[in-house]
């Protein structure tokens, strides 16, 4: 969804270095919720914590999502974009080539709409666009012929706050710790764009050890006991290649993320995809 190809293929970087110091991997996934197939595509649910494929950083993991998912569905699957391993959510897959080609295209073409769901910092209010510049986040190995000096690209997201929450927790020089939930649309598609652009207003994710605050990060994890990012892919919509369906696939919040809605009293109408405070 770059101006000139899909930053969120499998061709791009893989993951940053220091998302490995979450502590979120399980100690095997079992199978994924796959949450929509037919005989062109295949959506999963994939968990916080999980590799979307083999990287030079996986030396000590033995699952990834492309492997599950191939395994579950019985034959060769294309990935179509990817997640950052701390980040949950929809998944899409196609089962041929060709498909592939197709989808890849909407994407470059910009559209595929995707949305997430964040937990982050800070109360953000209302709804706005970032448009802010991102320079590429390059890796030492996988980008090591890239220029590091490149201009920064062209990043837009839209954000929505949907809910708020204020507790009675002193967290380095602040009486209290405050929690939005904020619904977010990226009509770019820059590495770690979405944690990026909201730490740029000074409310990052919480669980984000790239971009996150190194004072309410721990705070969540011992008061919480959820040491992972609090981002969610939550839905993907697109017209269907062949079909030419509009599909809306959706990826249910996990338990953790609904444990924290009812501790913080937001709720979830599934039925028409909206958040309510």
């Amino acid at each position: 969804m770059s101006d000139q190809q899909n930053s969120d293929s499998v061709k791009a970087p893989a993951e940053a270095v220091d998302d490995l110091s979450i502590d979120e991997a399980q100690e095997g996934y079992g199978p994924l919720t796959i949450l929509y197939q037919d005989e062109y595509l295949v959506a999963v649910n994939k968990p916080s914590g999980l590799f979307v494929h083999r990287s030079f950083m996986d030396k000590h993991e033995t699952q990834f999502a492309l492997q599950m998912v191939r395994d579950q569905v019985g034959q060769y699957v294309y990935p179509l974009h990817r997640l950052d391993r701390p980040t949950s959510g929809v998944l899409l897959f196609a089962l041929d080539a060709d498909t592939a080609r197709l989808m890849g295209q909407a994407f470059t073409d910009k559209f595929i709409k995707k949305t997430y769901l964040a937990i982050c910092r800070g109360h953000l209010s209302g709804q706005g666009e970032i448009d802010h510049p991102l320079k590429e986040k390059l890796d030492k190995l996988g980008d090591k012929y890239v220029d590091p000096n490149k201009e920064p690209q062209h990043a837009i997201t839209d954000y929505q706050a949907l809910a708020h929450v204020t507790l009675p927790y002193a967290v380095g020089k602040y009486p209290s710790v405050r929690y939005s939930l904020v619904k977010l649309f990226p009509h770019t598609g820059r590495r770690h764009q979405i944690r990026r652009h909201l730490a740029h207003l000074r409310h990052p994710i919480i669980g984000d050890v790239n971009y996150g605050d190194n004072k309410q990060n721990p705070f969540f994890a011992e008061h919480f006991g959820y040491r992972r990012l609090m981002l969610h892919a939550y839905q993907v919509g697109f017209t269907h290649p062949h079909t030419n369906q509009l599909l809306s696939i959706t990826a249910p919040l996990d338990n953790q993320w609904q444990d924290l809605f009812s501790q913080f009293h937001w709720s979830l109408r599934p039925s028409v995809g909206n958040l309510i405070s």
